[in-house]
């Protein structure tokens, strides 16, 4: 069964017909508000030889941390294939290589972090059968920064909003969204300690001026039809009211999503690198480079394809 956010955003987009980014971003986090739907036994066991591909390349890299990406409600007509990022950490208390994420949780109505192992941050997809996964390696001395800011407690929580919203405006304080909490996360660890009295509205402007000086550019989704304005006033967890009046208006949004952090890494750390991970109910095909592999897990030249045994 699914959480009360998910299926209420499953039936915003039956009734009004779009499948706006933020919902999905909210969707494809933990669902603690309810059960989730009940995967069957061989969905468990792709998910889990899924995660452990993926789990033996994190290993194999040397890294001790990355940046991950995972597949969502369907984004294809705004071109975007990923809804919701974390940052993977081997020193995880939890478990090595468990995912540091911001989650919305819907019966409190407020947003929390949690640390999730690799297989249970899997297991949240919205489609058992086909997903995807981007795992960026950062250059040594950004990895070791950010990894220092995400195992420590105090300066992670101290850039969590206290008000979440799946849209938030990626240059606003009001709200925060999943993937903005990261790249403010990134932004902070990279442009130095903070002072330990500072409070959460002055560390998040800290790091959105950095963000703005270093060149970030959030995702731009244009709508084509009013329906957020109607849902923003049913749902908790959307807003508009932090949005500049004009792009409102025009039903645009900058908010913050997996592209535009990965972009950002791409543009500024060169060294960075990449590989995408997808998987059917047959096969998982590893791709090394920046470039995405093809709609449906089609595996192109140079790609690894391992087979899913039965």
């Amino acid at each position: 069964m699914r959480s009360r956010c998910e299926r209420f955003a499953r039936a915003l987009l039956l009734t009004i017909g779009f499948a706006a980014p933020w919902l999905a971003c909210q969707a494809a986090l933990p669902r603690y508000c309810d059960h989730a739907d009940e995967l069957t036994a061989e969905q468990k066991d792709r998910l889990l030889r899924f995660g452990a591909v993926i789990k033996t390349e994190l290993e194999r890299s040397g890294a001790s941390l990355a940046l991950v990406s995972r597949s969502g409600l369907d984004l294809s007509r705004f071109g975007l294939r990923y809804s919701h990022a974390g940052v993977s950490l081997k020193a995880s208390p939890n478990t090595p290589w468990s995912v540091r994420q911001l989650y919305y949780a819907c019966d409190e109505q407020r947003p929390r972090l949690f640390d999730q192992g690799l297989a249970g941050f899997l297991f949240g997809t919205d489609d058992p059968a086909v997903g995807y996964v981007s795992v960026v390696w950062l250059p040594t001395m950004q990895a070791d920064a950010l990894e220092r800011a995400s195992l420590d407690n105090a300066r992670a929580l101290r850039l969590l909003n206290a008000t979440y919203s799946a849209n938030a405006y990626a240059w606003g304080l009001k709200y925060q969204n999943c993937n903005q909490w990261l790249i403010e996360l990134m932004a902070g660890a990279w442009d130095g300690p903070l002072p330990v009295d500072t409070s959460t509205t002055a560390a998040r402007q800290q790091s959105q001026q950095w963000l703005a000086t270093h060149g970030y550019e959030p995702t731009r989704v244009t709508l084509n039809n009013r329906a957020l304005v109607w849902a923003g006033a049913f749902v908790p967890w959307l807003h508009d009211d932090d949005h500049p009046p004009d792009e409102i208006a025009a039903m645009r949004y900058r908010i913050s999503m997996p592209e535009a952090i990965e972009r950002f890494v791409r543009v500024t750390l060169p060294q960075a690198t990449r590989m995408e991970f997808c998987h059917t109910d047959t096969r998982v095909v590893i791709h090394r480079g920046w470039e995405p592999i093809a709609e449906g897990c089609i595996a192109g030249e140079g790609d690894t394809v391992i087979t899913l045994a039965d």
